[in-house]
Formats: structure tokens, C-alpha cells, sequence
């Protein structure tokens, strides 16, 4: 650990820095106006190095160069303007969360686009003409080109900033930013204006990635792996803050250097390695800030949208065709292992959909009734898997014990991880909980003598009497269900009533003597014990576990199921779980570009379907009831003299 060490890695993080700041400024803008939280944008970053090594293989590597970088982030822009207009124009007046799902499958057909079109292996690009050298800096070599950007990152900040406050589009922006409405009601062209900020975005994106070419080669995981980060500065920073997401990047960038030089470092005897920091270091600085500051270094409380989406309405016990449909779905289940003796993969795959289903089931439990958006319910999923794991392998208690035990491993983890959630709202909840998510996997993925690290843990088999997949396949179908159930008498409790008042009207609800904190805080427990249920279920039917569990996919494979079969709806998180991880299987055994595929397939149902498919389902069934009901009338009043 040397002083020139420290100088080194400093400016190498503020290169870092620039680059992140590009992406998460666009992100910013295009949250500020148009309140869409685009899952989408880290792929706009990997299209950008992509279409620049393209570019750069076609105009040259001498005088084309720069501007083949230039016209990637143009052609990245054009392709956001594109998406906007075809795709997010529709769905404006959706919930934020069904926007949400549609830049998610946006990723899924990008990826697959861009694995069409370059393929799978690694792209590495040429150095940048004049940049290829390095510098002496205190008798340390430093690249030129990260000087370079050390510039670019200040200089596009000076430039937003003059775009944003010294021309009429730009104020306009401002203005949307805090009243988008008033702004449309003042005769702006709102659809147009919403048009330029997304391609702006995207164009920054675009050219955060291209600038990374000559860093680091391009890889079909840039999107996931820039996206994380991408949030992280955008929500430390303040949502459609600018100078915040700057400022965040350096914080952050600065604090990962720091990492790196201390390397590994002994304190009163205990080795700490201060480098494996840098996997979840952003994560943590991001639940500091969010529990000192709620709304970030630089932000402002969100102004309320008008649109809101359809009103909820209050739940109503099921009905009697209800009820008779879930029996008969019951036996149905039942009689599965016997009907399909000959594909033992049936079984198999059943498990998993119901697996999935009480999964699905516990998000949708805070996400609907209780109105807390979670990004990181794989948490609670991972904690019961590796805490069933660990009960059978470390303590030695058999399978039945650990089944019992594993949900109150993750309740505790929920127990913890809620008690800071429930103080924060909306996109700042969900991204606590990506965080505490994203500390309990990297705690698990380095953990090596413990969790067994990237390896995970395998040999986690159930009891000799469950070891037929046909035995394990009905314990699964009793637990499922039992938990359904359980999750279901909840929300027609008056815990449940009282949650659904505090979601709905939390100043009336506070105002009749309910704790609405408390409420919340119990139903991150309440759906923790489930999620952890599930998990360990799902680490005895696979016989292993891994850190994937816990990974940021998980949890928005969650997301996708419970969005998909809709969230006003109780039945809905099954209907979606069943709908995905169907879908998912099928489609991945049939062809390779099984994302795309996947991808379109969740636009068209967003599209057709804005409330789910499960809410769909409800709204026809009502209408010809309503229909028929007319009918009726109409024909009495013809009957009466």
C-alpha cells in the first residue's frame, strides 16, 4: 500500500467514474420525465461497444475511430427513439411496475439480437489512436485513454447542464420533470417531448458504451452487469438528479478504488480482504444513503403521478365457481404422477411450477395487498434454500426438521432486512431491498468455507422415504398449497384488512390507530417465512444449491410472474409463475434464441393484457356477468304489466 498505489487507483476510479456516469445520466433523464424505471438501459450500454467495434472494424482504426464511436451512440439513440414510440408510447398510463415488465422483455429480445448478429464470443477492440500509451504518475504507468475519460465525464455534465438550463427544450424538460401533466395541459407536446428525452438517454448509454471499447471487450452480460450498477448511482444520486448521479459515480467509483488498494488487510488479528468488497461495495453504500437520506445525496420527493393505473378494488372472498375450479384443479394435481406415468420430466417439471408458484405468491403478498415494491425477494428464496442446505449438511438435523426451520432463517433475514424497507416508498424501497438482496449473495458467493462460495453446496437430498420424485411430488403439492392458503386467510384477516387500509390511504389509516409500519414490517416477515418455504423445497428437489438463488434473475424472475398473471388479482401470482416457468422451459428446449422468443411473447401479453392474464380472465368473467345480468333485467321489465 504505497501513496503512488493510492494516486493510481484514485484517478483509475474516476475514469470508472465518467463511464458510469454516462449510463446513469440517461437513466436519470428518462425516469425524471417519463417515471419509467427502463430495465432496458444497461442493453442500450452493450449495443453501443457493439455497434462501435463494427463501426471501428468498417471506417478504420486511424481517422474513423472517434467518429465511429460518435455514430454509435447516434444509431443507439435512433434505436431508443424507435422503442419508444413503437413499444413505450402504449403503456404510459400502465402501472410503473407493467412499464417495468416490458423494458425487462426488452432486454431478453436485445440480447438475443445482439447474439444473432455478432454471436457469442468476445469482441475485443482496437486501442484508440493517439490514447494507446500511458503517462508516468509518481513512478506508476497510467493509461492515457483513462485521463481521456477522466475528462469526458465533467464535460458532459458541463453540457447537459447547459442544455438543460439555458434552452427552451430543456426547460421544458425541467418542468416534466416535476409536473408532467401541467406541462401536456399547457398545450406542450408531451409524446414528442418524452420522444427526445428516451433517445437522449439512450444516445448517453449508447456512448458510455462505445467508450468502453478500447477498455474492455464486449460481452452479451454487459446489460445485466451495467444495469445494477446503473441504478445504484441514479438512486444514491436522487432520482433525475444530474449533478447527483455525477456526484454518486464518484463516491462510488472513488470507494471501489479505495477497496482494491487496501487489498487484504489484518485488524486486531482478523484478516479482512478489503477487494472481494468490490463485488457489493455500490450496495452498500446505496442502503447507507437510503436509510440517512431517503431521497438520495441529491434528490427531491417525488411529485405524484395522475396516472395511476386502474383503482384497486377491495378483495372478495372466493366464490362458489371459484372454489369448485380450485378443487378441481386440486385433483387434477393429484392425479398428475399417475396420468403421466410415461414422461417422469412432467413430474419433475410440476415441481418446479409450484415451487415457483408459492414464490410468486409470497412477493405478490407485500407487492399487492401490502403495496412494497421488493427488487430483492430472492433474498428470502435463498436464505430457506441454503438454510435448509445447511441444517441437513452442517447441524445434521434431517430433512423434515429442516424444512420446518429453513422459513425461519429466512424470516429472520426478513425480519432484519424489513425493518429498514418499511421506511422508505416506491422505487427507493425496491432498490433497499436489490440491496440487502445483493449483500446476502455476495456473503454467500465468497463465503467458501461456509456456503461452498461460487460452487454452492451440493448432496442436499430429501429423507430415503421422499427420495421417489413421485412421493416428493405430492409433499411438494401439500406444502404449496398449505402456504397459499395460509398467505390467502391472511389478507381476510383483520391484519389483512388493516394492511390493504395503510396501502391505499396511509394518512386515514395512521389517523384510526394503525400502525402501518408495523403492519408492513410483519408482512415482509409473513412473505419471508413463505419465500423461505419455497426455497428450501426447491434446494431438496434439485439436491444442491448455488448463489444464483439469491441473484438479482431470481428475484426478477419473481417479478415476471407475479406482473404477468397481474397483481390485482390473488390467483394471479400462480397463474404467472405457472405461465413463466412454462414458458421459459419450453421455449429454451426448442430453440437457441429462446430469449427473444421468450421477450416478445411477455410484449405481446403487457400489450393485450395490461392487467394480467389472471386479471384479464376476471375482467371478461365480470363483464358477461354484468351482461347477463342486464339481460335479465331487461327481460323482467318486459314480463311486468
Amino acid at each position: 500500500m504505497s501513496f503512488s498505489g493510492f494516486i493510481v487507483q484514485l484517478l483509475g476510479g474516476l475514469a470508472g467514474a465518467s463511464s458510469m456516469f454516462l449510463v446513469a445520466a440517461g437513466l436519470s433523464l428518462i425516469f425524471g420525465v417519463t417515471r419509467i424505471v427502463n430495465f432496458a438501459h444497461g442493453s442500450f450500454f452493450m449495443v453501443g461497444i457493439y455497434l462501435a467495434y463494427t463501426l471501428v472494424d468498417k471506417l478504420g482504426t486511424g481517422l474513423g475511430f472517434w467518429p465511429a464511436l460518435l455514430l454509435a451512440a447516434v444509431a443507439v439513440g435512433a434505436l431508443g427513439a424507435l422503442i419508444e414510440m413503437t413499444l413505450l408510447r402504449r403503456i404510459y398510463k400502465a402501472p410503473e411496475l407493467f412499464q417495468l415488465l416490458a423494458t425487462f422483455a426488452l432486454v431478453l429480445v436485445i440480447k438475443d439480437a445482439v447474439l444473432y448478429l455478432w454471436g457469442p464470443d468476445e469482441l475485443l477492440g482496437p486501442r484508440a489512436p493517439g490514447l494507446s500509451g500511458s503517462i508516468e504518475i509518481l513512478g506508476r504507468q497510467f493509461p492515457t485513454y483513462d485521463l481521456f475519460l477522466i475528462v469526458v465525464g465533467p464535460l458532459v455534465l458541463g453540457l447537459l447542464w447547459l442544455l438543460l438550463t439555458r434552452t427552451r427544450w430543456g426547460t421544458l424538460v425541467r418542468a416534466a420533470t416535476q409536473d408532467r401533466e401541467m406541462v401536456s395541459a399547457l398545450g406542450v407536446n408531451q409524446a414528442w417531448l418524452f420522444t427526445a428525452v428516451f433517445a437522449l438517454g439512450a444516445m448517453l448509454a449508447g456512448l458510455g458504451g462505445a467508450l468502453q471499447l478500447p477498455r474492455e471487450p464486449a460481452t452479451l452480460e454487459m446489460d445485466l452487469n451495467t444495469i445494477g450498477g446503473a441504478f445504484v448511482v441514479v438512486v444514491v444520486g436522487g432520482m433525475g438528479s444530474i449533478p447527483g448521479a455525477y456526484a454518486a459515480a464518484l463516491l462510488i467509483a472513488e470507494i471501489k478504488a479505495l477497496c482494491i488498494w487496501l487489498g487484504v488487510v489484518e485488524v486486531f488479528g482478523i484478516t479482512i480482504s478489503f477487494s472481494k468488497l468490490t463485488l457489493v461495495v455500490e450496495f452498500l453504500v446505496m442502503a447507507v444513503v437510503l436509510v440517512v437520506r431517503p431521497w438520495g445525496l441529491f434528490g427531491k420527493p417525488q411529485a405524484p403521478s395522475r396516472y395511476v393505473g386502474m383503482p384497486e378494488e377491495p378483495l372478495r372472498r372466493p366464490g362458489r365457481a371459484y372454489l369448485i375450479a380450485a378443487a378441481v384443479l386440486a385433483l387434477a394435481l393429484a392425479a398428475l404422477p399417475t396420468l403421466t406415468a410415461d414422461s417422469p420430466y412432467t413430474v419433475v417439471l410440476a415441481i418446479d411450477l409450484m415451487i415457483a408458484a408459492l414464490f410468486a405468491a409470497s412477493l405478490h403478498f407485500i407487492m399487492g395487498p401490502a403495496g412494497m415494491h421488493s427488487f430483492g425477494h430472492a433474498a428470502y428464496f435463498g436464505l430457506g434454500a441454503y438454510g435448509a442446505a445447511l441444517l441437513v449438511r452442517a447441524a445434521g438435523l434431517p430433512m423434515e426438521a429442516a424444512l420446518i426451520v429453513a422459513p425461519l432463517v429466512a424470516a429472520v433475514g426478513a425480519l432484519i432486512f424489513g425493518w429498514f424497507a418499511v421506511r422508505l416508498s416506491g422505487v427507493y424501497l425496491a432498490m433497499l431491498t436489490l440491496a440487502f438482496a445483493q449483500i446476502t449473495w455476495a456473503i454467500t458467493y465468497q463465503w467458501d468455507s461456509f456456503t461452498g462460495g461460487s460452487n454452492g453446496l451440493t448432496g442436499v437430498w430429501p429423507s430415503e422415504w421422499l427420495s421417489d420424485k413421485t412421493a416428493y411430488y405430492y409433499l411438494t403439492l401439500a406444502l404449496v398449497i398449505v402456504g397459499i392458503v395460509w398467505l390467502r386467510r391472511i389478507l381476510f384477516s383483520p391484519f389483512g384488512y388493516a394492511l390493504r387500509a395503510g396501502r391505499d390511504s396511509f394518512l386515514r389509516a395512521d389517523a384510526i390507530g394503525i400502525d402501518v409500519k408495523r403492519m408492513q414490517w410483519s408482512a415482509f416477515v409473513i412473505a419471508g417465512i413463505a419465500a423461505g418455504l419455497a426455497g428450501a423445497l426447491y434446494a431438496f428437489s434439485k439436491g444442491s444449491i448455488s448463489p444464483e438463488s439469491l441473484s438479482v434473475g431470481k428475484s426478477v424472475d419473481g417479478l415476471v410472474m407475479v406482473l404477468l398473471g397481474g397483481i390485482q388479482t390473488l390467483a394471479g401470482p400462480v397463474v404467472g409463475a405457472v405461465t413463466f416457468t412454462w414458458l421459459h422451459d419450453a421455449v429454451a428446449r426448442n430453440t437457441d434464441y429462446w430469449r427473444a422468443m421468450l421477450g416478445g411473447i411477455i410484449l405481446l401479453l403487457v400489450l393485450l393484457f395490461p392487467q394480467g392474464i389472471a386479471g384479464f380472465t376476471k375482467q371478461l368473467f365480470e363483464r358477461r356477468r354484468a351482461g347477463g345480468a342486464k339481460t335479465e333485467l331487461a327481460s323482467a321489465k318486459e314480463v311486468t304489466p
